[in-house]
């Protein structure tokens, strides 16, 4: 882990920048590095047109898929069945720390689905919610080993929604 926790970080970069990009740019790799992640990335969507993108993705290695987009795109009618994580996204509701998809209740993660568009073992989904409309999902995640997260990780992550969310809001009111 590094020194200084990403809450702290982002708190600084706050303070001498308020463009979305340099601080989504900036924030990723910090969370990564200090969460001791494989992948960190950040999908925004616009939450009455149901159309996102992947703003940025930082990775450890080159061996982990970059999920990074440059285009807007419609999010399909039938992911909130087909994805768990995402459905509890957009009911609202609190931001999900799955331990070891292989293992995870059926009814939290659809195993076959994660492992079919994200590869990942462990992850952390973190909602960007505001007024209970989703406008993000701000996703760690560990790659080939379970994960357990801790309570300073869970900690940091709800921090880190309250930050981050009016700077996604911005993001997707100026690009979209």
């Amino acid at each position: 882990m590094t020194d200084q926790n990403p809450t702290s970080f982002l708190q600084q970069v706050l303070q001498t920048n308020d463009q979305p990009e340099v601080v989504f740019s900036e924030l990723l790799p910090k969370l990564g590095e200090w969460l001791e992640c494989d992948r960190c990335f950040l999908y925004v969507r616009h939450p009455s047109t149901k159309m996102g993108k992947v703003t940025d993705c930082w990775r450890r290695s080159s061996q982990f898929p970059d999920l990074k987009t440059t285009v807007w795109q419609q999010e399909p009618a039938s992911l909130p069945q087909a994805d768990p994580l995402f459905a509890a996204a957009l009911q609202a509701k609190p931001s999900i720390f799955v331990e070891d998809v292989e293992t995870a209740d059926p009814e939290i993660v659809n195993r076959e689905f994660e492992q079919a568009n994200f590869g990942h073992r462990a992850l952390i989904h973190a909602h960007l919610v505001q007024a209970g409309n989703l406008w993000g999902v701000l996703q760690p995640c560990v790659f080939g080993q379970p994960r357990i997260w801790s309570k300073t990780d869970r900690k940091i992550i709800l921090e880190l929604e309250q930050l981050m969310t009016p700077f996604v809001i911005s993001y997707v009111k100026k690009h979209f």
